[in-house]
């Protein structure tokens, strides 16, 4: 059984989407204000989180920080009425996996959650498997098993997503990998993602690891294809 946080003002809309996650099987909780979702994040620790963006107290926006900056990598969809590419384009700059326009679905929508839940686990469970490792380029030095990075002797903050994006990149060993490659592995649900989500963490990590962001050497474009990892 899964712990999801439905995060919704409009308590019939949480309410009908909790009948339908519990009718699958999972154990749900409704916060109906930011600052009970922030609290819930950190207390209940979920494995998912359904976001919606308008809220009192604290907006999505400012729970969906609240939740990344503590290195919580949960599953985040956004729900919002709100369907801007800015707005989106936000959300997925803060670390949400999934944005959903309102009106929704609801059998899309509960497959994107169980899409998302199966890949947790999946990483749950090979993540169990590995060893511990490191990832050693330029004068940057990666721990997969912790998932922190250091570059030159000084811790770095990377988004979670954006340090599954430099793992996607590195297992590549060089080779040129498309950006719709790398939002189906990193997004799970890649055709409901903005290929912009890939580039905005390509230059987070980038300005985070490399000496010179404007001329990269080791996250290299590919013009017109993608992306590739060198470690010389």
């Amino acid at each position: 059984m899964s712990k999801i946080l439905v995060v919704e003002d409009n308590l019939a809309i949480a309410e009908g989407l909790a009948y339908n996650l519990r009718h699958e099987g999972h154990d749900v909780r409704i916060a109906e204000d930011g600052e009970a979702a922030v609290a819930d994040s950190r207390a209940w620790s979920p494995d998912l989180v359904i976001l919606d963006l308008m809220l009192p107290k604290v907006d999505g926006y400012g729970v969906l920080a609240a939740i990344r900056e503590t290195k919580n990598d949960v599953p985040v969809i956004i729900l919002s009425a709100r369907g801007e590419e800015a707005d989106k384009v936000r959300g997925f700059r803060l670390d949400a996996d999934q944005y959903v326009t309102k009106p929704f679905g609801v059998l899309e929508l509960l497959e994107r959650v169980s899409a998302l839940l199966r890949r947790k686990s999946r990483a749950v469970g090979s993540a169990g498997q590995a060893p511990a490792q490191s990832i050693r380029f330029g004068d940057v030095v990666v721990d997969v098993a912790a998932r922190t990075a250091c570059r030159g002797g000084a811790p770095v903050t990377l988004t979670p997503k954006a340090f599954e994006l430099l793992l996607a990149l590195v297992a590549r060993g060089g080779r040129v990998v498309t950006r719709q490659d790398l939002l189906k592995e990193v997004w799970g649900y890649g055709a409901f993602v903005l290929s912009r989500t890939v580039d905005s963490h390509i230059a987070e990590l980038r300005r985070k690891l490399e000496v010179d962001p404007a001329h990269p050497r080791h996250i290299v474009t590919v013009w017109k294809v993608g992306y590739r990892f060198e470690a010389s």
